[in-house]
């Protein structure tokens, strides 16, 4: 297990191209933390999901570079569908911004109108992220997700450490899917090897065996063997942070 707490990029073997973040506990921190992280490096990286997100904070998204949480959001204000600050424009090295059309009534965005394949073209960088959680640490997968682009060159799957140790009921998104997928009652407790149990099942059903796996708000766990036990019954190395 390698355990890090900064170059992400380098751990997570983040190639060009489409890069798909699923899974759960801290997926909008990792998007803007890689993005922060390629964008110092000097490659242009651009944010979107290909479900629903909230925007993310103090990235770039419209015409006017105007980043969203600098003023409180109205509904009704009219938005251009998508991101056409400079940066998306591909004039300048080391850049990062967001796309995606804006709903007034949620003030998510949604996937951008400009299909990700395009989009890889124009940036070095298109991290997206591919499902949802609730907000919840763990999940288990619906048959429609993730959605994971095509022509995809990265997968990285999350997992929230803050989850295990607890009532599933009370940690996992999709609760009565993940104990289908282990043999478990929803008030039983979320243990790295019923966790591990689940991915496994989802890699192999998804096609998904090259993904590489993130354990997430580790220093949440009060037993340091608990990230290992994970590893061991995922058998493949993950890659141990916390992210902030």
């Amino acid at each position: 297990m390698e355990t890090v707490s900064g170059n992400l990029v380098s751990a997570l073997r983040i190639e060009p191209g489409i890069t798909a973040i699923i899974g759960s506990g801290g997926k909008s921190t990792l998007l803007k933390t890689l993005g922060l992280e390629l964008m110092r490096a000097g490659g242009r990286a651009l944010l979107c999901t290909t479900t629903h997100m909230f925007p993310v904070a103090g990235v770039p998204w419209d015409g006017s570079s105007r980043r969203l949480d600098a003023a409180p959001w109205k509904p009704g204000a009219s938005h251009v569908p998508g991101c056409t600050c400079e940066a998306c424009a591909g004039m300048s090295r080391g850049s990062i911004c967001q796309a995606g059309v804006l709903d007034p009534e949620t003030g998510k965005l949604s996937s951008p109108a400009e299909p990700l394949d395009q989009l890889a073209q124009r940036f070095d960088y298109v991290l997206a992220e591919a499902d949802g959680s609730k907000r919840l640490p763990l999940k288990a997968h619906a048959p429609w997700e993730p959605v994971v682009p095509a022509g995809t060159a990265n997968v990285i799957w999350l997992v929230g450490a803050s989850g295990l140790g607890k009532p599933i009921n009370e940690a996992v998104h999709r609760p009565e899917l993940f104990c289908e997928r282990c043999g478990c009652e929803l008030t039983d407790i979320t243990t790295p090897e019923r966790v591990a149990q689940v991915l496994n099942s989802e890699m192999q059903a998804l096609g998904l065996s090259t993904a590489r796996v993130m354990l997430n708000q580790v220093d949440t766990l009060a037993d340091s063997t608990t990230a290992d036990r994970f590893q061991v019954a995922l058998s493949r190395p993950i890659i141990a942070t916390s992210l902030k």
